[in-house]
């Protein structure tokens, strides 16, 4: 069980301790000064005693100001007034004199402490404007609602070394509870009720407000010109905080201007993705039925000439040939949608296995037969091309979307190469071709979703080069592209793999 606390160990703010001190400090003063007890040296006892009770003004309150004054003015006219040891003044001019000792004993002593109280009130505004200028210069330089929030954190542990915790709203304008918990310190005991209430209502409760006294927590409202971003829960001593209303109010104030701030902006931003959304929805569905269109239109029309009309052999073997084209080119359409479905949701699953690069090379040739009969095609392999380890499936986009894109944009009778080696551990694939190649400021943007250059005669999405660097990059790989110095563009294709030890090698099916 603990003892009783000394009296020396008491805060100087405790009322009692001040008296007691007083009356002590009188007492001893009055002992030191008693070999001036003589009816020569009273006057300069009053001076001394003045100013004991001028420096006690600075210290005390105004309370233990008045008992130093009534207690030295007695002390001097017991001990030092003639006659001595009495309360009796003879003298008409003394009794003047311990009348006016009192007066300005007591006014100094009142005086003194108002000033004091004066420049403590100045101090305490200087720390509180300070503290504001401090708090709005961090959060006009913070970022994003967590950071505003560790801020304001931060901020008042500096000022107050005292907690604050946030409960902020959500999209929907209700309380997320689950904030709190995002600060180091471990969160109290939330009164959901009282938050709702005080967020309800903009008004405080909680500790030191009259409303809800009994809660552990003082709870303000954050609010601002146009929303309210939430509430704040603060744990304070009460001298720090009863009697700064307006302080606080304006503290506050500034925490949630930023607060609402950051959520516009968030909104702002939002509802700038909407319009884009919306944009871009409008302008793929216009261009996915335009792109649809054509092939069907083509199956429409052969069709119907096929099924109504007489025609010959040779205009039949015309029409499938038209049919298939615009079949494969529907197709085509369909599977780089749905690649690209693919890779925007991250579900695309890597299968590698040991790959003959002439095997691959040789299929996507045979699928493009039709597209590349009308250019001078090279396929350069070397003939000791290690196999490679890929994902024969999706390598097979990768090279179809490269070659079909030399095709649709090179001349009729134009050039188009192929490269094929493996160096110090990669796979490297290049195609170029002899067409005008790309402007160069738009280099940065070819793999781009539904990029196609102004002026472009070849139809399509805009989406194969992007499907590309998709591929490529599930691959751990890499894709880059540049105009060749004698015209056309050029793409290399790195993916790192290893050489497959032949006497381990399984059987590539």
């Amino acid at each position: 069980m603990k003892g009783p606390v000394p009296l020396l160990h008491l805060p100087l703010n405790t009322k009692i301790y001040q008296y007691f001190l007083v009356v002590i400090i009188i007492g001893l003063t009055t002992l030191i000064l008693s070999p001036l007890s003589n009816s020569q040296s009273y006057h300069i006892v009053s001076f001394i005693l003045l100013f004991v009770v001028a420096m006690l003004a600075v210290f005390m309150g105004i309370g233990p100001v008045l008992l130093a004054s009534t207690i030295s003015a007695i002390a001097w006219n017991y001990f030092f007034i003639p006659p001595f040891h009495t309360f009796h003044i003879e003298k008409t001019e003394d009794r003047l004199m311990f009348v006016s000792f009192f007066i300005i004993a007591l006014l100094n002593g009142i005086l003194t402490n108002r000033i004091r109280r004066q420049e403590r009130l100045v101090r305490d505004r200087e720390n509180q404007t300070n503290a504001l200028f401090q708090l709005t210069e961090e959060l006009s330089k913070a970022s994003g609602i967590d950071n505003v929030l560790e801020v304001a954190r931060n901020d008042f542990r500096k000022h107050f070394n005292a907690e604050c915790w946030f409960i902020i709203r959500d999209g929907n304008n209700k309380l997320d509870f689950a904030s709190t918990g995002k600060t180091v310190n471990e969160t109290p005991a939330i009164d959901k009720q009282i938050v709702e209430m005080v967020f309800r209502d903009s008004v405080k409760a909680g500790r030191y407000t009259g409303s809800s006294g009994e809660a552990g927590l003082t709870y303000h409202p954050l609010t601002g010109t146009r929303l309210n971003p939430g509430v704040i829960a603060i744990s304070i001593d009460k001298p720090a905080y009863i009697n700064r209303e307006a302080f606080w109010d304006t503290y506050f104030t500034q925490i949630s201007n930023a607060l609402e701030r950051e959520f516009l902006a968030e909104l702002a931003v939002k509802a700038r993705i909407l319009d884009e959304s919306d944009k871009l929805y409008e302008t793929l569905f216009n261009l996915i039925s335009h792109e649809f269109r054509i092939p069907i239109a083509t199956i429409m029309g052969a069709s119907d000439t096929l099924m109504i009309s007489e025609t010959s052999l040779k205009s039949r073997e015309e029409l499938y040939s038209e049919i298939f084209k615009a079949t494969a080119r529907l197709n085509h359409l369909i599977e780089n949608l749905l690649n690209m479905s693919r890779i925007e949701s991250g579900k695309i699953s890597l299968r590698p296995d040991w790959c003959d690069v002439n095997d691959l090379v040789n299929k996507v040739c045979q699928n493009l037969k039709q597209d590349m009969d009308q250019f001078n095609f090279k396929a350069m392999i070397p003939e000791d091309m290690p196999l490679v380890r890929i994902d024969f499936g999706l390598m097979e986009h990768v090279l179809y979307n490269l070659l079909l894109n030399s095709c649709q944009h090179s001349p009729v009778s134009g050039d188009i190469e192929l490269n094929a080696a493996y160096v110090n551990g990669n796979f490297i694939l290049k195609v170029t071709d002899s067409g005008p190649g790309f402007p160069p400021h738009l280099l940065p943007n070819v793999f781009d979703k539904f990029f196609r250059v102004d002026g472009s005669r070849a139809g399509g999405l805009g989406l194969g080069l992007s499907i590309v660097k998709g591929l490529v990059e599930a691959h751990s790989g890499t894709v880059r592209v540049g105009n060749n110095p004698e015209g056309g563009a050029g793409f290399t294709v790195t993916i790192p793999s290893d050489v497959p030890d032949m006497n381990d090698l399984t059987e590539v099916e």
